[in-house]
């Protein structure tokens, strides 16, 4: 990836650098360099392998940056290893509406986020180093794309550290939204899974649990996070230097440092009183000094601000199944 290099430079316009749309392909050995778009995206594009890839944007990280640098989207069985993005303008690693997917051994630095999983089902993201980016690893599920409903997801031994660039994402951009030092975010996605990652010095938050901000006309979406579980992790310094909005929002209620684990406590109106079912609750088990916030945002509304860890459930075994490991029909291939 350091010494064959395609360099977009001079590139006027265009999408991306590269587009792929067949199935059965193998990206291996190279880099793609300041493309005018995204990176390197592939579509529908079934069993797909990036391997030692670098896509960078040279110039630092500019709003004028391609938004995603790997870009697989819409595909079965996609594989991204011991890849490296630096400079995107969005997401440095970004899998969307995909299915059966592991990101691994990979390195993100200084994009807006450095692995986003959206919209997709069954992805395992382990043994990646995000660093130095505004967010670190985002799992969203967002309204109005043609494949919703994300679940299934593991994210775990990962090195999260340092993320503290900046939000130069363009106006408009949901990652605009991402206060610079969050380090791991779920929004509105279903049985994700964080446990044994390395969370340390990012300014905001070391994990955010939260559910979709915007307003929506989408009948079938569901805005909120269900059947997450955070446990085992390490973290680290986090939380000292809280960003922008969602910090102020945050401090408001915790003060100075946040704590490691901060949920905004949003459910559906017609929960309140009956909460949800065991499958769907919001679970963190990790030791006892690791600090965690309820914001109870919307029931805060009509009673006092307060922080709880009320909604824990210690006994969490068999609540949440976790998912089973992927695996990819290309590993049997090349293992």
């Amino acid at each position: 990836m350091n010494k064959t290099v395609l360099s977009f430079g001079d590139q006027k316009a265009g999408g991306e650098g590269f587009l792929i749309t067949s199935d059965n392909v193998v990206l291996e050995d190279f880099a793609v360099e300041d493309t005018k778009g995204d990176g390197i995206k592939s579509k529908g594009a079934d069993q797909i392998t990036y391997r030692r890839i670098r896509v960078e944007w040279s110039g630092g990280s500019k709003e004028t940056n391609g938004a995603y640098g790997i870009y697989p989207v819409e595909s079965n069985n996609v594989l991204v290893e011991d890849s490296v993005v630096t400079g995107a303008s969005d997401a440095g690693i970004y899998v969307g509406q995909s299915e059966n997917i592991i990101v691994r051994n990979s390195t993100a630095t200084y994009n807006v986020a450095g692995i986003e999983i959206e919209n997709s089902k069954y992805a395992d993201v382990y043994s990646n180093t995000v660093t130095h980016n505004t967010g670190g690893i985002l799992v969203f599920d967002l309204p109005n794309l043609p494949v919703m409903g994300g679940h299934s997801v593991r994210v775990f031994n990962n090195q999260v550290i340092d993320n503290d660039t900046p939000n130069f994402a363009p106006e408009g951009n949901i990652v605009g939204m991402v206060a610079k030092g969050t380090g791991i975010m779920i929004m509105t996605n279903r049985n994700v899974h964080v446990f044994d990652n390395t969370l340390s010095n990012n300014g905001t938050v070391s994990v955010l649990i939260a559910t979709y901000p915007n307003e929506f006309e989408d009948d079938n979406y569901v805005p909120h996070p269900r059947g997450v579980l955070i446990r085992d992790n390490n973290y680290e310094g986090g939380g000292s230097d809280p960003d922008g909005e969602v910090g102020d929002i945050i401090t408001n209620v915790t003060g100075t440092p946040v704590p490691d684990i901060v949920w905004d406590g949003v459910v559906p109106l017609t929960e309140w009183m009956t909460w949800t079912s065991d499958a769907d609750r919001i679970y963190v088990n990790e030791t006892i000094d690791t600090t965690f916030a309820n914001l109870r945002m919307i029931q805060n509304t009509l009673y006092p601000w307060s922080t709880s860890a009320d909604r824990d459930i210690e006994d969490y075994a068999g609540a949440v199944p976790e998912p089973k490991p992927v695996r990819l029909p290309q590993l049997l291939k090349t293992n």
